[in-house]
């Protein structure tokens, strides 16, 4: 599969508009699975719900108007993790302005065991200025966060997408989760 992925990415970057229609199938339940797995952590009123992140995503990646070279399905799927995070975070500045009384959410920057933290929306603005920050210093690091905070990888997928061993990613998650503490704090 992964072959007819990147085969289709090609066709979409040489202008075959309907090769964004022979996409979606092949990569609709992965993107779904992930989303759902994002949105678990949000609240229960939360209004964006997992199948309009994936269309959302999926339209900001294939979309009209969208010339994006791919390098394969790792390059897409690490895109699709960028466009998540995008449209997370542009809903949460929606969402915490005074006149739409938006004022919470659930934030997780911890292993998938771990209890989840209620925060206030501006900490998700605070954690993208973090990751900001962080791909300023360490693109492969923020990459990493995107892929396991934002689309909810594992860490053998996120493994597999950034083609590194699964303890390496391990290593770099444990790091990352700390530089980003270090910064929100306010103690970088």
């Amino acid at each position: 599969m992964s072959a007819e992925v990147t085969k289709i990415l090609s066709a979409l970057e040489n202008g075959d508009r309907q090769a964004a229609s022979q996409l979606l199938p092949l990569v609709y339940d992965e993107l779904r699975k992930l989303a759902t797995h994002r949105m678990s952590s949000e609240r229960a009123s939360h209004s964006l719900q997992p199948t309009a992140l994936v269309h959302e995503a999926y339209l900001r990646l294939v979309g009209p108007g969208n010339a994006t070279s791919w390098d394969g399905r790792a390059h897409f799927f690490a895109a699709a993790a960028e466009a998540m995070r995008r449209i997370l975070i542009d809903n949460a500045r929606h969402r915490g302005r005074e006149k739409r009384g938006g004022n919470r959410l659930q934030l997780e920057l911890h292993d998938e065991h771990s209890s989840m933290v209620q925060t206030q929306a501006e900490d998700l603005l605070s954690l993208d200025e973090a990751l900001t920050q962080l791909e300023k210093e360490d693109q492969q690091l923020a990459k990493l966060v995107e892929l396991r905070y934002f689309v909810g990888m594992t860490i053998d997928d996120t493994a597999q997408v950034l083609r590194v061993s699964p303890r390496t990613i391990k290593r770099n998650w444990a790091y990352a989760r700390a530089w980003l503490k270090r910064y929100m704090d306010g103690k970088d």
